[in-house]
C-alpha cells in the first residue's frame, strides 16, 4: 500500500537550456538540451518517494493526449500506484521551463487538466491505504483549493492519514484567505520563503514558523534554496544549511526536498535530522536535468550527506 498518497499538480516539463536571454521578436536562438521530463509538485514528490524507498501513489487529473499517457507510464515506470483521471475536456498540464546556463529556471505554464481537480478524485479507501496525504500546489488548483482542501484534509484526518501541504506561487495573490481554512488540519506545511512571506505577511523564517504555527499548523518547513531550509515543530526550530553542489537545473529541487522529509519524517528521524536528508535529496536533485533525474535511493543520499561540503552562508542569506 502506500506510505504517502501525493494529491495536485502533475505536468509534462519541456526544459529547454541554457537560456540567458530572449530571443527578439521572428528571431531564433540556438540552445544545448530540449528535453520532455515528467514534474509538478505531486509528481515530483511522489517520484522522489518512490527512489528513496517509500512507496507512493499519485491523485491527479491528465487530459486526453499522449502527455498524459507519457506522465503515467512515467509514474508507473518507478513504481508509483496511478490515480490519474483523464478529462477530455482539458489538455494535460504543460511547462516549458527554461533554465539559465546558472541553473535559475524562468516558466511559461499551462494549467490545463490540474484546474479541474476536485476533492472528489480522491478516493475514500486510498485514504484508508496511506499513512499521509500530500497535496502539492495548493495556490494553482483553483477547484481544489481553500474550503475543499480543507475538506479533504478533514477526511484524510478522519481516515487516519497525517497531513502535508507544498504551496506554489498564487497568480491571485490571495495567499492567507485562500490557506487558512485548511491550517488547522495541516501536520506539515511547505512553503518557499518568498510563497510563505505573501502567506504569514512577515519575511524572517523564524517568525514564518511563529505564524503559521499559531494558527493550528504541526509543522513548518521554510524552503530557502541555497540557504538550507528553517523548520519550526515546536519541540525543535532551526536553520540547516544546503549542500554545495553544482547547479545544473533547479526543477523539482523544492519538491524533493518535500520527498526527502517525508521519508525521513515517515522514518521516525528528528525534524533536524530530516530536514538534513530533505537539503541532501534537493541538492542531488540540482545535479541533473528534471525534476526526478538527479534524486538518489535512500543509502546513496545518506553517503551523499556525509561527505558533501556544506554551503558557506552568502552575506544575503536569512538563516532565521
Amino acid at each position: 500500500m502506500p506510505e504517502v498518497t501525493c494529491v495536485g499538480v502533475v505536468v509534462a516539463d519541456v526544459i529547454v537550456r541554457p537560456v540567458d536571454a530572449w530571443p527578439q521578436p521572428g528571431r531564433l536562438s540556438l540552445v544545448e538540451h530540449i528535453e520532455l521530463h515528467g514534474g509538478g509538485l505531486a509528481y515530483t514528490t511522489a517520484v522522489t518517494l518512490a527512489k528513496l524507498g517509500v512507496s507512493s501513489a499519485v491523485v491527479g487529473r491528465v487530459g486526453g493526449d499522449p502527455l498524459g499517457t507519457y506522465l503515467a507510464d512515467g509514474l508507473r515506470a518507478h513504481g508509483v500506484e496511478v490515480h490519474l483521471r483523464q478529462d477530455a475536456e482539458s489538455r494535460t498540464a504543460a511547462t516549458v521551463v527554461t533554465v539559465t546556463s546558472g541553473g535559475e529556471r524562468s516558466f511559461l505554464h499551462l494549467l490545463g487538466a490540474n484546474g479541474r481537480l476536485v476533492a472528489q478524485d480522491v478516493p475514500d479507501e486510498l485514504l484508508a491505504r496511506s499513512r499521509v496525504l500530500h497535496l502539492g500546489g495548493f495556490f494553482i488548483l483553483p477547484a481544489l483549493d481553500g474550503p475543499p482542501a480543507a475538506e479533504l484534509f478533514r477526511r484524510a484526518k478522519a481516515a487516519g492519514c497525517r497531513t502535508s501541504l507544498d504551496t506554489a506561487w498564487d497568480p491571485q495573490g490571495r495567499w492567507m484567505s485562500a490557506l487558512a481554512p485548511c491550517l488547522p488540519y495541516v501536520d506539515l506545511l511547505f512553503g518557499n520563503q518568498e510563497e510563505l512571506t505573501s502567506v504569514a505577511g512577515v519575511r524572517d523564517p523564524g517568525a514564518i514558523g511563529a505564524a503559521l504555527r499559531a494558527r493550528g499548523v504541526g509543522v513548518v518547513a521554510v524552503k530557502m534554496g541555497e540557504a538550507g531550509a528553517y523548520v519550526d515543530g515546536g519541540s525543535w526550530r532551526g536553520h540547516v544549511p544546503a549542500f554545495a553542489v553544482p547547479a545544473v537545473d533547479t526543477t523539482g529541487a523544492g519538491d524533493a526536498f518535500c520527498g526527502g522529509f517525508l521519508a525521513g519524517y515517515l522514518a521516525g528521524w528528528d525534524l533536524e535530522t530530516s530536514t538534513r536528508f530533505a537539503n541532501a535529496v534537493g541538492g542531488l536533485c540540482v545535479t541533473a536535468v528534471g525534476g526526478t533525474t538527479g534524486v538518489r535511493s535512500r543509502d546513496e543520499t545518506l553517503r551523499f550527506l556525509e561527505t558533501a561540503p556544506v554551503r558557506r552562508p552568502a552575506s544575503n542569506d536569512r538563516g532565521g
